[in-house]
């Protein structure tokens, strides 16, 4: 059992910066991937980055260049440094995990991330 908490959401004007963080209760078997996720009202859920336990990177086309995802491996612990923030970019911001050797998601229960204009 591993839960994952968020923390590091709140209120920014547009072209500030944030950093999330994604705090395990324990190690992720691996291989594995963590990731950001966000959704916000009327639309679906979509990827904004991962870091898998190769450390290997994917980003959203969107956020490229503006945000950093990074993993301290001792505190099991995995961040999103966002600048540039954009009224777009407002949204509910769940960190996720997945253990691919025991077919396990992981799901936080978000952080609010809400850019002003």
């Amino acid at each position: 059992q591993v839960q994952l908490v968020e923390s590091g959401g709140g209120l920014v004007q547009a072209g500030g910066s944030l950093r999330l963080s994604c705090a395990a209760s324990r190690s992720i078997s691996s291989p594995n991937v963590m990731g950001w996720y966000r959704q916000a009202p009327g639309k679906q859920r979509e990827m904004v980055a991962t870091i898998s336990s190769s450390r290997s990177t994917n980003y959203a086309d969107s956020v490229k260049g503006r945000f950093t995802i990074s993993a301290d491996n001792a505190k099991n612990t995995v961040y999103l440094q966002m600048n540039s923030l954009k009224p777009e970019d407002t949204a509910l911001y769940y960190c996720h995990a997945k253990s691919f050797l025991l077919a396990i998601d992981y799901w936080g229960q978000g952080t609010q991330v809400t850019v002003s204009s």
